[in-house]
């Protein structure tokens, strides 16, 4: 049992302005009788922490003397009217407004400064809140950690990034959430900055490291890799690709409402998870915001980093390329397309450019492109149909109208045309050949036939595949 004592305030790991959050507490007070069955996390911050700072607590074996206004947490409440009224007391709220998600891993070096920053910030700016710790099969302390600073551990037998944070995420009875990682690269104490847009109505808000965003990193915080390259790459490309605003799409402290975050049915199990969260946000006209934050040195000195710099920047590229058909299969496609029907401009008068002559040889490369960009056009309509289909991708208003226009008897004709076309050059050919008593043939002139013969009949047998594979998708479509 405590007993009466007057306790200065410092809070060991909590920077100077959660000093604020003690100035106007009058009274601290737990539901039970005994202080001992407070969360550890406040016996340890709140009372055998607090050590040498201006302000006093008088600490009691049943109450804790202070002043400030009124709070709540899921794990505990404040609750007030006037300072002298005020009381802190347990309260496990079934209906937290905030849930603060961690993915763990093996985090004993920094979970336990994590934990504290946040229930500090939830408790000094009143939001009523809870922390969820989801484990992904964690071998040191940090299940031990968790329970004793008042987190519900959330197991998870999954192996990914991905899958820790989308259990963690389920099980968030809030309506907000914030995930950020375990690691102390993030102060949790920002985190009502986050809830703040949250309340504005905004359906994601992500954080900022980058000076770009107004973000601050600090010394060694960062590779310089990731700080020079990668991330601004890729912050780039996802403004461009998807018109996402934001400028550090790799930032891990984020927050947003969970009813927003069932609507994007997200799917990536490893790091690329948070990545293509903002695609998917974007993607769905969700409401983004973006706040500047800090990002700390990790704290972490058991083991490197769970982030692996080429392996997860290469799954990040495809998934940008895989969720934007229109980069990955239109945009190359029509280039090639472009290309080879250039090549056939020039090539089959034979002009000369640049002093080059073009002949057969750049006939038959031009056919190449054409067969290339017209395979990637079809894969483009597959991608994009499928994904919709599937949930990857939203509704397109534009697939159903590809589907009133085309149909498979459209695509059969089509296709039957161009198969006629180059059987006919074909035969063309092969009556020289004939009235040349099956000679030798000069093939400067009579492969200007078979070229685009060759490419005309290709074209049409993938364009009756095609056709028959986008009729067979729209009928399960339908279904």
């Amino acid at each position: 049992m405590i007993g009466k004592t007057t306790i200065s305030v410092l809070m060991t790991g909590i920077t100077s302005q959660h000093m604020n959050a003690v100035e106007s507490l009058e009274k601290l007070d737990a539901r039970t009788q005994n202080p001992e069955t407070l969360p550890p996390v406040l016996q340890d911050s709140f009372v055998n922490e607090l050590q040498s700072a201006p302000h006093s607590w008088t600490v009691e074996p049943q109450t804790l003397t202070l002043t400030r206004p009124t709070f709540r947490t899921a794990g505990l409440s404040h609750e007030m009217n006037e300072p002298e009224d005020s009381h802190f007391k347990i309260n496990n709220s079934d209906n937290p407004e905030v849930s603060v998600v961690m993915p763990c891993l093996n985090e004993a070096d920094t979970l336990r400064q994590c934990l504290r920053k946040a229930w500090i910030a939830l408790v000094q700016n009143g939001i009523e809140g809870e922390i969820i710790v989801a484990d992904n099969g964690s071998t040191d302390s940090s299940l031990a950690i968790a329970e004793d600073h008042g987190a519900r551990v959330v197991h998870v037998e999954k192996k990914g990034y991905g899958n820790a944070l989308m259990a963690g995420i389920e099980s968030a009875r809030g309506k907000y959430i914030i995930m950020g990682d375990a690691d102390d690269s993030y102060d949790f104490g920002e985190l009502p900055k986050f809830v703040a847009k949250l309340r504005e109505s905004c359906d994601l808000v992500q954080g900022c490291r980058l000076p770009s965003g107004g973000g601050s990193i600090e010394p060694s915080a960062m590779p310089l890799l990731h700080r020079w390259l990668g991330n601004p790459m890729f912050s780039v490309l996802v403004r461009h690709m998807f018109a996402a605003p934001v400028h550090d799409v790799y930032c891990g402290l984020r927050g947003f409402r969970k009813r927003a975050f069932r609507k994007l049915d997200q799917r990536c199990t490893g790091m690329e998870f948070a990545t293509e969260m903002i695609i998917k946000a974007s993607l769905h006209k969700l409401k983004i915001a973006e706040v500047p934050i800090t990002l700390h040195p990790d704290g972490r000195k058991a083991h490197s980093p769970h982030l692996k710099t080429f392996r997860d920047g290469w799954r990040t590229l495809r998934l940008f390329f895989l969720c934007n058909p229109r980069w990955l299969f239109i945009l190359p496609g029509l280039l090639a397309l472009g290309l080879g029907l250039l090549g056939y401009a020039l090539a089959m008068p034979g002009l000369r450019v640049f002093g080059a002559t073009l002949d057969v040889h750049t006939l038959l490369v031009a056919s190449l492109a054409i067969l290339v960009g017209h395979q990637c056009l079809f894969f483009a309509v597959y991608a994009k149909v499928y994904s919709c289909r599937q949930g990857l991708l939203p509704p397109d208003i534009r697939v159903d109208r590809f589907f009133r226009v085309f149909t498979l008897e459209k695509g059969l004709l089509l296709s039957g045309l161009a198969v006629f076309g180059g059987l006919a050059l074909l035969l063309w050919v092969t009556g020289i050949w004939v009235l040349d008593r099956f000679g030798s043939l000069e093939y400067t002139r009579t492969m200007r036939f078979v070229i685009p013969g060759v490419t005309l009949i290709a074209l049409g047998v993938q364009t009756t595949l095609s056709s028959l594979m986008i009729s067979i998708m729209s009928l399960a479509e339908r279904e």
